[in-house]
């Protein structure tokens, strides 16, 4: 005689735990996407104070010293190397730095380079010791326009989702580009 084998309860089961699995990622992905949008709408207001900057004093003052509230992160350093000049600029001024350190640090940089660190870049100045995730962002302008390096800090470790995130970061170093570009080649516009 046959057997009777009750599968009923071991498959409600199994659709009870499949479904907190799925809830548990429906979670997850609403709080990525809530995180990114904010991420989104700092990097867009952040943006939107570079372009009204008067004059690259103006922009210099507005990334060093707004962005950091905008954005929520802890430390901004902007460094360019202007013909055979080097500076970086950071919440506590400009101080001129040797050209060819900086077209080091630049050409270690493609692009957009996100991470968790020890300690921060030296581009951070006293900062670096506090730094504990950076992000570091190569400006791009034509000669003889200045290249340079963007360098975000903050002080907590974060996780870093790269591709969002460093495409993002690519277009707030886009838009410092061009506004150098602006007031470099036009300065009364």
């Amino acid at each position: 005689m046959a057997t009777v084998i009750p599968f009923e309860e071991r498959a409600v089961a199994h659709l009870r735990d499949r479904l907190g699995e799925a809830r548990e990622a429906n979670e997850d992905l609403i709080a990525f996407a809530r995180g990114h949008s904010g991420a989104v709408a700092s990097i867009h207001e952040a943006v939107l104070a570079a372009i009204d900057a008067e004059g690259v004093e103006g922009l210099l003052h507005v990334v060093t010293q707004e962005w950091p509230l905008i954005l929520g992160i802890d430390a901004v350093a902007l460094s360019l190397v202007v013909a055979d000049k080097g500076f970086r600029a950071d919440g506590s001024g400009i101080q001129f730095v040797e050209p060819s350190i900086l077209r080091r640090a630049i050409d270690a940089v493609h692009g957009v380079e996100m991470r968790k660190v020890e300690r921060g870049h030296a581009l951070f100045g006293p900062a670096c010791d506090l730094i504990r995730a950076q992000a570091l962002i190569r400006i791009d302008c034509n000669p003889p326009l200045p290249t340079g390096l963007l360098a975000l800090g903050q002080r907590a470790e974060l996780s870093l989702d790269g591709g969002h995130g460093s495409e993002l970061l690519m277009f707030l170093g886009r838009t410092v580009a061009a506004m150098i570009r602006k007031w470099l080649t036009h300065p009364h516009i």
